[in-house]
């Protein structure tokens, strides 16, 4: 039987293509014009300039996506940005208002709005005080800082060397007179902010010589404000201190190698003081969890904060619905306070706040860049750094990041002086963005349709100036 020979498929499938490496001729272009795909690279020359100019071009891609997001941080008009940090201010120190009455509505004594009225009437106070530092002319800003810082300094050492110096939670930081009582650390803070830019922007370019920026700004000015806190025992202001004193020298572009070693040594000495106070060592136990086997314990107040994070949720149990504000939290008003934000208002509160603290940065850092003056740029990162570095802090405490310390939530937690100074600080960066406001409304900060250049695009090159002839 004859064999037949094999059936072929109806419908053969043409042959694939081999794509044909061929050189560029002299009519097409040497470097491709359009957008690069990865078939077009697979079709080019071998000397592989087609794929550098890929890469090239994905770079500037990435450099102009990082460009837009800069130009947002520092760009904006000056209404929009005095509008930003007053209106984030405002919001913040309402919510402050209101969870200290929701947390402080179950006192045992039975005053139920004792508290919150209090902190209504400081609210008020730094109201007052924010606005009258907003229409102050800019140019008495530093003198004021001379006056505060020495101020602060005669009530600090009143503080720790007199008996007009109060205790509370393990610190000597409180004075009373009659019957007022308040923080001076809270003013030499807003005082080293004034005082120190000033000194920082009239140092000019000397200020990245090391004795330039040693003296007088760190020693004696900060560093004696820093040894008279630590003498009442306040480790927590203090290490807020460090870092405000830190950003002011970073934004006057001191050298890394001395922020370094300084950390260096701020690390080993917030160690030794830690090792040498026994109650500070409880509470890096308890942080650690080795002494959590009874409920008197210093682990009590960071579990009872966390099962008030838990219980919250999403939406949280509802304003005013908290359960482990029932004399479970010591002293909830004040340092913990964030974790009845958290059972209350539940994941969509805290985010809330940290998205007020947020919009508060952003406004603050165009402020910020808006300004030629080198004093208004330390104020607002010293200012930046003095309260959001504090909430980061009392955020990390709670929810047991770091050990506990004692500093309490910027325009939140209860404290008459807190808030004050907070608030008089915000209107000192309001007082720069009134100025600019007015400066922009006059003409004198360029005309309407000018671009503004972003830091991050390199200055072009100017032309050389003719030189003038003489006169005869």
């Amino acid at each position: 039987m004859a064999k037949r020979p094999p059936r072929l498929p109806s419908n053969p499938s043409p042959p694939k293509a081999s794509a044909v490496l061929t050189p560029p001729s002299a009519d097409s272009p040497a470097e491709p014009t359009g957008p690069i795909s990865r078939e077009h690279l697979q079709l080019v020359e071998s000397d592989g300039s087609a794929g550098r100019a890929w890469k090239a071009e994905r770079a500037q891609r990435r450099t102009e996506r990082i460009r837009k997001i800069w130009d947002f941080f520092e760009g904006g008009n000056p209404y929009t940005n005095y509008w930003l940090v007053l209106g984030a201010t405002l919001a913040l120190a309402a919510v402050g208002l209101t969870m200290v009455l929701s947390s402080t509505s179950v006192d045992a004594d039975g005053q139920a709005f004792t508290t919150a009225t209090r902190q209504a009437v400081w609210a008020m106070i730094g109201l007052v005080g924010m606005v009258t530092i907003t229409y102050v002319p800019t140019r008495w800003l530093g003198t004021i800082g001379w006056i505060l810082m020495l101020v602060s300094g005669v009530l600090l050492i009143l503080v720790a060397l007199s008996p007009l110096g109060h205790t509370a939670g393990g610190s000597t930081n409180w004075i009373r007179i009659g019957p007022v009582q308040g923080q001076p650390s809270e003013l030499a803070k807003l005082a080293l902010v004034l005082w120190g830019a000033a000194v920082l922007a009239r140092k000019g370019s000397l200020i990245k010589h090391f004795t330039h920026w040693m003296m007088p700004f760190v020693a004696p000015g900060a560093l004696a404000v820093l040894v008279l806190v630590l003498a009442g025992g306040d480790l927590g202001t203090s290490i807020i201190i460090i870092v405000l004193v830190g950003a002011m020298l970073f934004a006057a572009g001191v050298a890394m190698r001395y922020f370094l070693a300084a950390a260096a040594f701020a690390a080993v000495a917030v160690a030794a003081l830690m090792w040498i106070t026994p109650y500070r060592m409880m509470r890096v136990y308890a942080w650690l969890g080795l002494n959590c086997d009874l409920p008197e314990e210093p682990c009590y107040q960071t579990q009872q904060g966390f099962y008030a994070l838990a219980s919250g949720g999403f939406w949280g149990v509802g304003l005013g619905q908290s359960r482990q504000k029932w004399a479970y939290i010591p002293e909830v008003e004040n340092d913990f306070i964030f974790t009845i934000i958290g059972e209350e208002l539940g994941l969509l509160g805290t985010c809330l706040v940290l998205g007020l603290f947020a919009v508060l940065v952003v406004g603050v850092f165009r402020i910020a860049a808006a300004s030629s003056d080198r004093f208004v740029k330390f104020v607002c990162m010293g200012i930046v750094a003095w309260l959001v570095g504090q909430a980061f802090i009392n955020i990390a405490m709670v929810t047991g990041i770091i050990p506990v310390v004692g500093v309490p939530l910027p325009f939140i937690s209860y404290g008459g002086s807190a808030l004050t100074c907070a608030m008089i600080a915000v209107g000192v960066v309001l007082n720069f963005a009134r100025r600019q406001r007015i400066e922009a409304t006059a003409g004198t900060r360029g005309k309407r349709g000018s671009a503004k250049r972003s830091t991050l695009t390199a200055p072009k090159k100017s032309a050389q100036r003719s030189r003038r002839t003489p006169t005869q």
